[in-house]
């Protein structure tokens, strides 16, 4: 009886603490307010789905109290300076910039996307790649309770060096899910983010509302592992960030066995012996006492004690 007890404690204990350790992943789809035939179709998608909207898009804040309105993370998708020499976006934010403009900017975007609690960088290679520059950032954004997505277009960002002193956190992107527009492309990154999720316990992935993207998640989500739950950015706020270019084991077919030439033709006869039942409850018992899940909740759980007055 003793041992009956002690295995369905175990079990228990197993069953209420395994979800705190599913993966968690979080997407986000940018370049929110300029297509609103796919964004209304992503907007179908689970609350947990995040939306970037540009705040100088025609539909920016339509989108944006839509996607608030149905539950949905708003984040402001804000346009920064690449390394590339191209036409900027108005409001651009430069590395030269005074604080003056640049909370000018921030001031003007938080009122055309409306609901934000977060902002990310739309391009910005050359803005997140200067330490003055982001330093300027979070020092405003600091004044909003915003956090700060890295879009990590950059492997040298200052993003998280340039939010020290301030109370800005920062999170990290680990995965585009649409460089091109090949839904097989877009398959396998989505296949990379759930298993950077499943491996350090969070991933946030980045994607854009093209039909190719839209169609790959409506697919995609459905079918997400059980150990994968989806979450909001700022859900992650106080995980630890991984580097964004971490490789992953790759994974190949298992050979087939080769055959065992000195196997006959019938296996022999095998006796079963009957075990009692309190010594097989007591083997699986011991079996998952020892497992390293357990020993782990019974350091994180050692010296609480249930209260059943509530």
């Amino acid at each position: 009886m003793f041992q009956l007890r002690k295995l369905s404690g175990l079990l228990v204990a197993l069953v209420l603490v395994s979800p705190a350790f599913a993966g968690k992943l979080s997407i986000v789809i940018d370049d929110f307010g300029y297509r609103p035939a796919q964004e209304n179709q992503v907007l179908q998608m689970p609350a947990a789905i995040s939306v970037a909207v540009l705040p100088n898009a025609p539909h920016a804040r339509e989108m944006a109290t839509k996607a608030h309105q149905r539950g949905h993370e708003v984040l402001i998708h804000l346009p920064m300076a690449p390394l590339s020499k191209q036409p900027l976006e108005k409001d651009t934010l430069r590395p030269d910039m005074s604080v003056d403009e640049i909370a000018r900017i921030v001031r003007e975007a938080a009122a055309d996307v409306p609901y934000a609690v977060g902002l990310n960088n739309h391009m910005g290679s050359a803005m997140t790649s200067s330490l003055p520059g982001m330093q300027k950032v979070m020092q405003v954004l600091d004044r909003y309770n915003f956090y700060f997505l890295d879009s990590m277009t950059i492997g040298n960002s200052q993003s998280t060096r340039a939010a020290a002193g301030t109370s800005v956190k920062v999170i990290k992107r680990r995965v585009f899910l649409d460089d091109t527009q090949n839904e097989a492309d877009i398959r396998q990154q989505f296949t990379r983010a759930v298993r950077l999720a499943q491996r350090d316990g969070s991933a946030i992935a980045i994607g854009h509302p093209h039909p190719t993207t839209v169609r790959v998640l409506q697919q995609m989500l459905p079918t997400l592992p059980a150990d994968i739950t989806l979450v909001r950015p700022s859900q992650l706020l106080n995980e630890p960030q991984h580097g964004s270019n971490t490789p992953l084991p790759e994974t190949r077919p298992q050979p087939n066995k080769p055959r065992n030439p000195f196997r006959v033709g019938k296996n022999c006869p095998v006796k079963t012996v009957p075990v009692p039942a309190t010594l097989a409850l007591g083997i699986v018992a011991e079996s998952i006492a020892s497992s390293p899940l357990l020993k782990t909740l019974s350091q994180q759980f050692s010296g609480l004690k249930p209260d059943f007055s509530r």
